[in-house]
């Protein structure tokens, strides 16, 4: 049986708005590659490409979608070759097969190479954590039976960290970002600290959420404003979240020390986020695994601190603040320099950045845990950020529009 293509309103009218945004968009990156050159125009040729996945992935089928992470996932392959892998989980004929490669390659979410027996269908993104991705049809398959998945630390990564947030990206968050010193210091000082009360409330319910902490929204503000532990929940989980606040409110009082960062400094914002909790703290000395993948950090303590220096370096020689936060974000749980609270201390760093560059924290309020966590997973396995870069510009967002009003 066939499967459904998803449905859109007005399929047909949105198409033809694409053809012809995509037209326009061409005519943009020719004239503008004329007068930056050839690295403007890859950049844009890559934006072009992003919306085409953005919006042409709603028009086609989940064994398409399936298809294309197929591909994505490759350094090209040969219509043999996919179709071997598709058949794990959609059997295909070979006709059936050539008209789905043949639909990709008219929206360009593909390429190829090669000619008759010989072609071989590529991602259309030279950057390999720019590659689009199906979550839905990725994480179709359970974790022993996703194929060509990374299993360990990749060092070629430190190669593409950079260009990750493309102009038209950098061209919108600028248009929707607030000075944080501006828009804090214009608020009463009775309102402003209900503002800052909020938003720590907030981000220590939603980051300790993610962390698979149960206490509720209401529970997290009784807990921060009154002491009060909830009934039927862990000490542990009181503490984690009482460890949020203290986090956040060390950067906001110290986050000029976070326009140029160190290990050292990483290292105790570390230490007061696993207070108490039983946590060791500084580099782990042993291996640690991650639930819901195949993937596993450096498990040898020299690796991992020569690794923790370069992703430092790297955040160092970024020149815009949004792309050092985003680096921040998912390199520390990539690399998982401690033996627990990586993701947290990559959120808590991710808003410490964005605070030294006078930009607003993220709360991450609006975020699913679970998206959350898949994309992260699908960075270890296949160094695609498409999804934790989406998510991270929609915090961006969701923060300016909410907060500090």
């Amino acid at each position: 049986m066939e499967p459904s293509v998803i449905n859109i309103s007005s399929l047909g009218n949105l198409c033809g708005y694409i053809r012809v945004t995509i037209l326009e968009l061409e005519l943009v990156i020719i004239t503008r590659s004329v007068v930056t050159g050839l690295v403007y125009y890859n950049l844009l040729t890559d934006r072009l490409n992003m919306i085409r996945l953005m919006y042409m992935s709603d028009t086609i089928t989940p064994r398409q979608s399936y298809i294309l992470n197929i591909i994505n996932q490759s350094e090209g392959l040969l219509r043999e070759e996919i179709q071997g892998k598709v058949a794990e989980l959609y059997p295909i004929s070979k006709p059936t097969l050539i008209r789905d490669l043949n639909i990709l390659l008219s929206a360009k979410l593909i390429k190829i190479v090669g000619r008759a027996k010989a072609t071989r269908y590529l991602s259309i993104a030279d950057n390999p954590l720019l590659r689009y991705f199906d979550l839905e049809q990725y994480f179709a398959l359970d974790p022993d039976k996703r194929a060509d998945v990374k299993k360990g630390f990749d060092e070629s990564v430190f190669k593409f960290l950079h260009n990750l947030l493309l102009p038209n990206e950098l061209a919108d968050l600028q248009k929707s970002k607030f000075s944080f010193q501006q828009k804090t210091s214009h608020l009463e000082p009775d309102i402003l600290q209900r503002e800052l009360e909020r938003f720590v409330i907030e981000l220590s319910w939603k980051s300790s959420k993610i962390e698979g902490n149960t206490y509720t929204l209401l529970e997290t503000e009784s807990l921060i404003k009154e002491q009060e532990e909830a009934r039927g929940k862990t000490k542990d989980e009181a503490i984690m979240i009482l460890n949020h606040k203290l986090a956040f409110d060390t950067i906001l009082k110290n986050k000029n020390d976070f326009q140029v960062i160190s290990t050292s400094v990483i290292n105790q914002l570390h230490n007061i986020l696993v207070k108490d909790l039983s946590i060791s703290t500084g580099i782990r000395k042993q291996a640690v695994g991650i639930t819901g993948t195949l993937y596993r950090p450096p498990d040898n303590e020299f690796q991992i601190k020569e690794a923790f220096e370069r992703i430092v370096k790297v955040i160092n020689l970024t020149q815009d603040p949004f792309e050092k936060a985003l680096i921040a974000h998912f390199m520390i749980p990539y690399l998982q320099p401690y033996s627990d609270g990586n993701k947290r201390t990559g959120r808590m760093l991710t808003n410490a950045i964005l605070l030294a560059w006078d930009l607003y924290p993220l709360s991450y309020r609006s975020v699913d845990e679970e998206e959350f966590k898949k994309a992260l997973i699908l960075f270890y396995e296949q160094l695609s950020i498409v999804h934790v870069k989406r998510l991270f510009v929609e915090q961006v967002k969701f923060a300016n529009e909410t907060y500090f009003k």
